[in-house]
């Protein structure tokens, strides 16, 4: 048969059975992630909370991840990545959907930390075992920003949506419950659909012909060869690495900025606008829409030109200025449009980002680096929400906060300019 009609065909497949059923975690895990945002417009009054208790709880999230994150990546690569998503989406809904009987503040604190703690791995196992063994260097930046348009997906349907449910009253709960009722429920119904429609491997794939299984497998196989002929790492020596410690403190500045902006823009734009719940759901929506064309077209940017630097650091300046200069904008309009610039350039870069590590590491070494790298941005998780509302409530505005968060994400930028410029696997240069 044809080589490249096989390669078109495998990729065309593995895009349909491993980057689709991916996308719908993804899109499951950021509503029950972000709906805390748009639950504090009410709940925070409902339970007492303050801003910086609020920033406190959104945070804590992240401490849960971080504990379990590491050793969550290496067991779904040594043993089933797809029942390891399973599991993960299994708990994380259970948790969510008990937020519905919070009644106190420590309630919200230890929900918040059970749901990081459950959902732990979950984005190492999909950027260092799933997508790795499907798609080649040349495509692997492509695939990943086209799983994770989920994100914006996921605002695009989730922000009208928690607008909306935030004022109707369902089965006799307040609006923020009846908010994380519903958006519980995918995904414990989800995981059990991933088990039978994904594969770990290529060779276990029931929906590629035998030429397909080869390609794929043999694809894997030689760069993971090149990439251990170069440098064989252990878990520990990745974790050595100055590259990678480069990219752990990048990410650390860059989601600072992420989760400030994704936690608080519901408050922010009602601060600023006085606009309605409803209104700001809508709204929210908006550059969540502007975002996924932007990451789609840098994604693929990226893999046609094979460089990355630009391409990450680029977005990054655009969502410093669009944080930094936005909130001192009067004009609700005029702020509002910071807000979307800010939207694009936080979301832009992040399917060019998750294909670099791999472009020099493979196995339980890519698993464990790319979960400590993911464990910095989810220290960056906490800190960036924390003090938006401790400087919040110290200040009784935005303004110093979302300054700070710009200043993250532009020092995010300038770090990944310093990133080396790497080989792919397949000798060509990038």
């Amino acid at each position: 048969m044809d080589p490249s009609f096989v390669e078109a065909s495998a990729k065309r497949k593995a895009y349909l059975n491993i980057v689709l059923p991916l996308f719908f975690v993804s899109v499951i895990a950021y509503l029950d992630r972000v709906n805390i945002g748009y639950a504090a417009l009410t709940m925070n009054e409902d339970l007492g909370l303050t801003a910086n208790m609020f920033g406190m709880g959104a945070g804590i999230f992240f401490a849960g991840y971080i504990l379990f994150e590491i050793p969550g990546a290496i067991i779904a690569e040594k043993f089933s990545a797809k029942l390891w998503l399973a599991r993960i989406m299994v708990t994380w809904g259970v948790v969510s959907g008990l937020m519905v009987f919070m009644t106190e503040t420590w309630h919200f604190y230890t929900l918040r930390f059970l749901l990081g703690a459950a959902e732990a791995s979950l984005y190492p196992v999909i950027y260092a075992t799933c997508i790795p063994r499907w798609f080649g260097e040349k495509d692997r930046a492509r695939a990943i920003a086209l799983l994770l348009t989920s994100l914006q997906v996921s605002g695009i349907i989730g922000a009208p949506l928690a607008g909306w449910l935030l004022g109707v009253p369902l089965f006799g709960l307040k609006g923020w419950q009846g908010l994380f009722l519903l958006e519980a429920a995918p995904a414990i119904l989800f995981a059990f659909i991933i088990v039978f429609w994904m594969a770990d491997r290529p060779s276990e794939a029931k929906w590629l012909t035998d030429d397909e299984k080869r390609f794929l497998t043999e694809q894997y196989e030689r760069e993971l060869a090149a990439k251990q002929s170069a440098n064989r790492y252990t878990v520990l020596q990745a974790f050595k690495d100055p590259e990678v410690l480069k990219l752990c403190v990048a990410y650390f500045l860059w989601i600072s900025g992420f989760w400030g902006y994704n936690y608080w823009i519901p408050q922010v734009l009602k601060s600023l606008s006085g606009w309605s719940n409803l209104a700001v759901g809508w709204l929210t929506a908006v550059p969540m829409v502007f975002s996924l064309v932007a990451m789609l077209a840098i994604g693929h940017s990226s893999s046609k030109r094979r460089e990355r630097r630009w391409h990450g650091a680029a977005g990054l300046f655009l969502g410093a200025v669009g944080m930094g200069v936005g909130v001192f904008m009067q004009d609700p309009w005029t702020a509002f449009f910071f807000v979307v610039l800010a939207g694009v350039g936080v979301y832009a870069p992040f399917g060019v980002w998750w294909s670099y590590p791999t472009t020099f590491l493979s196995g339980t070494a890519a698993a464990g680096a790319i979960g400590l790298i993911n464990s910095c941005g989810n220290l960056g998780g906490f800190v960036g929400p924390y003090i938006t509302g401790y400087i919040k409530d110290a200040t009784g505005a935005f303004t110093i906060a979302w300054v700070y968060l710009a200043c993250s994400l532009t020092l995010a930028g300038l770090l990944i300019l310093t990133f080396k410029k790497q080989v792919p696997a397949d000798g060509a240069e990038p």
